[in-house]
């Protein structure tokens, strides 16, 4: 497992390096659209970086790392079922070299072996002039190359928080750089062949550049071919050693047991990820199966002894997601016996479910404060108005109580029709959550009355709510199926919970709030009316706060 993290980092290293020759290049390409002569001077800088004694082992160091990982990486698949966008990343950057090769035959080798000046008024005008396809072909290396940094690169950042702000600025560079290369490509074409009418200019390029001769022509055509060659016969050896591997590893299998009762047999060494490609069984790999994401995560059944021990990179990225102990990474689990399991995010999971996550959200027993509120008389009232006009007051009265509990501290669990469910606390804060809950009525309140004073020309009368506020334990963690997934609370505090919010209407006041809520907030609630009440599901009598408006909380429970 050491040596995968060690793989990882090395292609990374490699792509990052070759990502920053291909955008060096590309800004020196660009440089035409200003003129021949600015593409020389930036010339000068770019062989400064890259053409020297480190530039050139690191450049090149780079470009060996990164394709023998590829070979790697395409004989270590067990199954070449993958995403499309690893397909594109990997077809791409197998098309690198091949593509790639002819170019650095004819700038870097001829000037290493027959002492060429690969000026770019040399390279344009090959590429340009004498031979148009070699430029076109160029152009498409050029693309090919960047677009499989672009892809990978965008599948290492989007996993970062940060990124989803920033990666529209980054889509405008990868964007626009390779658009202004290839324009200045065009521009310094047109005016090289222009320059070439000019029988004195092509005389001065040629005592300039040393062109290669006929004889070095064939010998860089010929060490060509050999490069096609030999790579093309490692591509079919990687492939044949996949096929003769599984033809080993068929004798030896292990079985994969799937919540829908499938048992998928797969040879011995295969991840559970490649055993869900290999069957077909749609499974989340945000990161591709690079054990960085944790969003292929699933949750293992009976002995744990039939799985290796997770690596100490699995166990990092397990720890960051607060997984429990029966949980592994798919793509680095690796059964040795019978296991059953279960997918823990569905199919479609996006990059921020690979975020880090709090331990709470695997389910568990804790104390907090939970808010119930309910719009009053909104049935009737929404028969009176067209469906654009209810919709239209929703939108404005969820925003309105949405953005004061979340602007407290609290998590808005859900919408329940026009009522509303939060929570306070989650996270072991108890008392902190009582004083935001306190809070979050008050606001509500307050966004209300606002509301009734912007929308009283639209209103036959304005809108009144209900608050429930109780505290007590209640199990908390992600609950639901699919995009229905949220963190929610279940169990007698919170159905006691949404009781105290029913009883506003027996009380005919705007929040109710459970004494215990008051006592932990700290909060002295003594001028409001003290009743103690009987509720459905509850043998003993709970002590309540009657509380007619909720902008009438006391100063420390406004903030």
């Amino acid at each position: 497992m050491q040596a995968a993290f060690v793989v990882r980092r090395a292609r990374l290293a490699s792509g990052l390096v070759l990502f920053a020759y291909l955008a060096t290049h590309f800004l020196n390409h660009a440089l035409g659209l200003a003129s021949l002569a600015d593409m020389e001077w930036g010339r000068g800088w770019f062989l400064l970086l890259w053409r020297n004694v480190p530039g050139t082992v690191v450049l090149y160091g780079a470009l060996i790392v990164h394709v023998m990982l590829a070979w790697w990486a395409l004989y270590r698949r067990r199954t070449l079922r993958m995403p499309v966008w690893e397909a594109v990343q990997l077809v791409l950057g197998l098309m690198v070299p091949p593509l790639l090769v002819i170019h650095v035959l004819g700038t870097r080798l001829s000037h290493e072996f027959f002492d060429t000046n690969d000026t770019y008024a040399y390279v344009v005008l090959v590429q340009w002039v004498f031979q148009p396809w070699a430029g076109a072909r160029q152009i498409a290396v050029l693309l090919v190359a960047w677009g499989h940094g672009c892809v990978g690169l965008h599948f290492w950042l989007r996993l970062r928080p940060w990124y989803g702000a920033w990666a529209p600025y980054f889509y405008s560079v990868v964007l626009l750089l390779p658009v202004a290369a290839i324009l200045g490509f065009v521009a310094a074409g047109r005016e090289v062949a222009r320059l070439f009418q000019d029988e004195a200019w092509f005389a001065s390029l040629q005592a300039e550049v040393n062109f290669p001769s006929a004889e070095a022509v064939a010998e860089i055509y010929r060490v060509e071919a050999l490069f096609l060659w030999g790579y093309a016969a490692i591509l079919a050896l990687v492939l044949a050693a996949r096929v003769a591997r599984a033809l080993v590893l068929r004798r030896r299998a292990v079985a994969i047991v799937y919540p829908d009762g499938r048992e998928v047999v797969v040879p011995l060494g295969t991840t559970i990820l490649d055993a869900s490609r290999m069957a077909g069984i749609p499974h989340a790999s945000v990161c591709g199966g690079r054990g960085r994401c944790s969003t292929c995560r699933v949750r293992v059944a009976g002995n744990l002894q039939s799985l290796p021990p997770a690596s100490a990179e699995e166990t990092k990225v397990l720890a960051r997601v607060g997984a429990a102990p029966n949980v592994r990474l798919a793509c680095q689990t690796r059964p040795t016996a019978r296991v059953v399991v279960e997918p823990l995010l569905p199919a479609t999971a996006s990059p921020r479910d690979a975020r880090p996550r709090p331990g709470y959200v695997q389910g568990h027993e804790e104390e907090i404060a939970i808010m119930f509120a309910d719009l009053r008389a909104f049935t009737e009232l929404s028969e009176s108005k067209l469906p654009y006009d209810v919709v239209f007051l929703l939108n404005r009265y969820f925003r309105a109580m949405g953005t004061a509990i979340e602007g407290s501290g609290g998590h808005l669990d859900k919408f329940i029709g026009d009522g509303v469910m939060a929570l306070f606390g989650v996270g072991g804060k108890t008392n902190e959550g009582c004083r935001n809950a306190l809070l979050a009525a008050r606001r509500m309140s307050e966004n209300l009355e606002e509301m009734n004073r912007a929308l009283a020309h639209d209103l036959d009368s304005p809108l009144r709510i209900g608050v429930g506020i109780n505290v007590g334990a209640a199990i908390v963690g992600e609950m639901g199926f699919g995009r229905a997934t949220t963190i929610t609370a279940i169990g007698d505090s919170v159905n006691a919970a949404s009781r105290l919010e029913a009883l506003c209407k027996d009380y005919a006041c705007q929040l109710i709030v459970a004494e215990d809520v008051a006592l932990k907030a700290g909060i002295d609630l003594g001028a409001f009316a003290r009743h103690e009440t009987e509720i459905r599901g509850r043998k003993e009598r709970v002590a309540i706060r009657v509380v007619p408006d909720a902008r009438e909380l006391p100063v420390g429970a406004g903030g």
